[in-house]
């Protein structure tokens, strides 16, 4: 029973970690964090990423521009980035780290304590990813709420809006989260099942075929 709950707990983890990573790498790249809809111009859709802004027409075409310099981008936007990257290295660091810890898998089978270990790892780095991701994302989202509620800029001003991109982050960030503490609690059970009974737990010596106990035979002098 416990060995299918770990097996299932492993599966899920990774599967919920890997969806995750997947998701923060998308929501990296794609310029699609906010999002502005003109007054003046309703035919036209602006939207803004990490890396680059785009307009999107009524037509169909999309024109894409990227950002000037790194420095002279927002603080939230530059430490987005950063974060957004380093959330992407650690999750293929923790698929690096888990995937050889999976019971399933077959390297280091006849070193369960190797695998425990990367499998805690694996699940550590999945959980720090999940962080890197979300707190970007929340910073930009708070920022925007205070930008679009800012009463000293007009009304007529257009104001930004969550993107896309905002709740796919969310959610990859939680999925890398769950995915990795599922992962450690899977390696804290294997660690509960290799270590040892108690004496007192431990079954009695096999006794003779018979059933019965067989005394030694005593040392007795030998007469000449």
């Amino acid at each position: 029973m416990a060995g299918s709950w770990r097996a299932k707990a492993q599966a899920g983890g990774m599967l919920l970690a890997i969806l995750g990573w997947v998701s923060s790498c998308v929501t990296t790249f794609v310029p699609l964090w906010k999002s502005l809809n003109l007054d003046l111009n309703e035919l036209e859709v602006w939207t803004m990423g990490l890396w680059q802004v785009c307009i999107a027409r009524e037509e169909g075409a999309v024109e894409c521009r990227a950002h000037g310099s790194f420095l002279a981008l927002p603080p939230e936007l530059r430490i987005s980035r950063l974060l957004m990257c380093l959330s992407n290295g650690l999750g293929l660091l923790g698929c690096l780290l888990a995937a050889p810890g999976l019971e399933g898998w077959r390297a280091c089978e006849d070193k369960p304590g190797l695998k425990r270990w990367l499998l805690l790892a694996g699940g550590a780095v999945f959980g720090t990813a999940g962080m890197a991701t979300l707190a970007p994302i929340s910073w930009v989202a708070y920022n925007t709420v205070l930008d679009f509620w800012d009463d000293t800029v007009p009304d007529i001003v257009p104001r930004w809006e969550f993107g896309e991109a905002t709740f796919l982050g969310w959610f990859a960030g939680a999925f890398l989260a769950t995915g990795g503490l599922l992962l450690a609690c899977s390696a804290r059970s294997m660690r509960t099942a290799m270590l040892p009974a108690p004496a007192c737990c431990q079954p009695p010596a096999t006794q003779g075929a018979g059933g019965g106990h067989h005394p030694h035979p005593k040392t007795t002098d030998l007469v000449i």
